[in-house]
């Protein structure tokens, strides 16, 4: 199993490094063919021009040659040096650009090549080149290029078995095209030498540039992905109820938040997963134990255990109990009905200062048996306030009840209420033995109990608080709690006076 969960977490590894590595092949690849385009278009125009400069340099040099000789009116036809000159230059120039010079007549035959010169460098009238006396230039392409800036990229109208860059420029005489000077250069064998030469060069950074590039999509898909593994495997955890499994924060970025987030939600569930537990634990006791009074005194009263004398006091016991069973399920009822958002508000207008009073004549047994005073109702005055009276009042109940019950022997309750143009304020502060600081955020969690309460608060489940809290926002409003420990505990809420 363990192996098989190992290559499952290297999947997604593997296909984030397939997907970089295929992307940056397909770069180069692309960047290898428009480098190439252009390296083409480049050549072929360097090429060109090439060609056409030689070729008019050698058709100006021809033009004076024979423009001088027939200047100095020998005309002799025996005067084979001007042929010779242009001969001569002709084979320089061909030897140098690795390219094929001829000079043909009007009617498209060759005259001149660099071939008719032997090897004592002498000029033979009658000379012949086997190559160049089978080359005929048909009558269109020597009309075209005597115009000049010819260019052709074909066969030259069958000429060549292959395609051939060729230029061809007019030699003139008294302002007569007289014979056409034309430069040649097969494309494939040059071409291929040049990419050759270029594609080694690139070829071999390119090959550097995929080992680093690869090397460095390895690290990067393996430090992405990492942390998703990680996640992957907290998740696991969390299924299985284990959250004390922690993802490794590396970095400052969305991933490192994610993974913030993530032990940020197992902090959260592990938490609720405590308060759950211990929730259970104290909805059972607290089931269990009236449930076990309340059959224990029914039982006695029935086979007589407990005489007619103590049957009333008895009875109020198990009507305590009954009274507490009830309001533990309302209470379970009623956080069930909130977090399905199924708890709607009932508004009406009512007196809050008396349903304060009225709450605490409900306590007046127990008030008087601790000697609690209670300060602030002589300052009271009729607040009339738009709300749900049954909510409010379950919210005050909850609070002067927690008041009592952590209020020492002898000590006081102070409630205030008021009103401004906005809020209707409530504030119930009792002497006691105060909250520790770091336990107040905790106060209005569900099933939250401070430990100091543990001891006097036997009847709670940790549910009043949190209801508390849930029928103010409910309203709209907002519930604080402020302790200094050792002598003073004080719950504040308000809500608005137009919900």
């Amino acid at each position: 199993m363990g192996r098989n969960k190992a290559k499952k977490g290297t999947k997604l590894f593997r296909k984030y490094l397939t997907v970089i590595t295929s992307v940056i092949l397909a770069s180069v690849i692309l960047l290898c063919s428009v480098y190439l385009f252009l390296v083409t278009r480049h050549w072929n125009s360097e090429q060109i021009n090439t060609l056409q400069h030689n070729s008019n340099i050698l058709a100006q040099n021809a033009q004076d040659l024979l423009s001088h000789a027939n200047a100095d009116g020998s005309g002799e036809k025996t005067d084979i040096t001007p042929l010779l000159m242009i001969c001569n230059t002709m084979r320089i120039m061909s030897e140098a650009i690795d390219a094929d010079i001829f000079i043909t007549d009007m009617n498209g035959k060759v005259v001149v090549c660099k071939d008719m010169m032997n090897d004592r460098f002498t000029f033979e009238e009658n000379a012949r080149c086997m190559l160049h006396d089978r080359y005929h230039i048909s009558e269109s392409i020597i009309t075209e290029a005597a115009k000049g800036g010819f260019i052709d990229n074909s066969k030259l109208g069958g000429t060549f078995m292959n395609s051939q860059i060729t230029t061809a420029s007019p030699i003139k005489v008294g302002g007569k095209p007289v014979a056409i000077v034309f430069a040649t250069e097969p494309i494939t064998i040059s071409w291929y030498s040049y990419a050759k030469r270029i594609m080694e060069v690139f070829l071999t950074a390119a090959m550097l540039a995929l080992v680093v590039s690869f090397l460095m999509v390895y690290y990067l898909s393996y430090r992405f992905t990492r942390p998703l593994k990680e996640m992957s495997q907290a998740v696991r955890h969390y299924a299985e109820g284990d959250f004390s499994f922690k993802v490794n924060v590396r970095g400052n970025d969305e991933v490192s938040e994610l993974a913030q987030a993530f032990n940020s939600m197992a902090m959260s569930l592990s938490s609720q997963e405590s308060s759950r537990r211990s929730f259970v634990a104290n909805v059972s006791h607290e089931l269990k134990t009236p449930m076990t009074s309340i059959g224990g005194f029914i039982d006695g009263i029935l086979d007589g255990t407990i005489g007619d004398d103590k049957r009333d006091y008895y009875l109020r016991l198990v009507s305590d109990e009954v009274k507490r069973l009830s309001r533990l399920v309302t209470g379970m009822l009623n956080m069930s009905k909130i977090e399905a958002g199924e708890m709607q508000i009932n508004l009406k207008s009512f007196d809050l200062s008396a349903d304060i009073f009225k709450t605490l004549l409900s306590f007046e047994r127990k008030i008087n048996e601790k000697q609690i005073e209670i300060v602030g109702l002589d300052a009271m005055q009729s607040i009339t306030l738009n709300a749900d009276e049954d909510m409010i009042m379950q919210v005050i109940y909850n609070l002067i009840d927690n008041a009592v019950k952590f209020t020492p022997q002898g000590g006081y309750i102070f409630i205030k209420d008021y009103k401004d143009s906005e809020k209707t304020f409530v504030s119930i502060r009792n002497s006691g033995d105060g909250i520790e600081k770091d336990e107040l955020p905790k106060i209005f969690e569900r099933f939250y109990k401070v430990d100091r309460s543990r001891s006097y608060d036997v009847k709670g489940a940790g549910l009043g608080l949190f209801l508390c809290k849930s029928i103010i926002e409910l309203h709209g409003g907002e519930i604080r709690v402020d302790s200094k420990v050792g002598e003073y505990t004080e719950f504040a809420f308000w809500i608005p006076n137009n919900i």
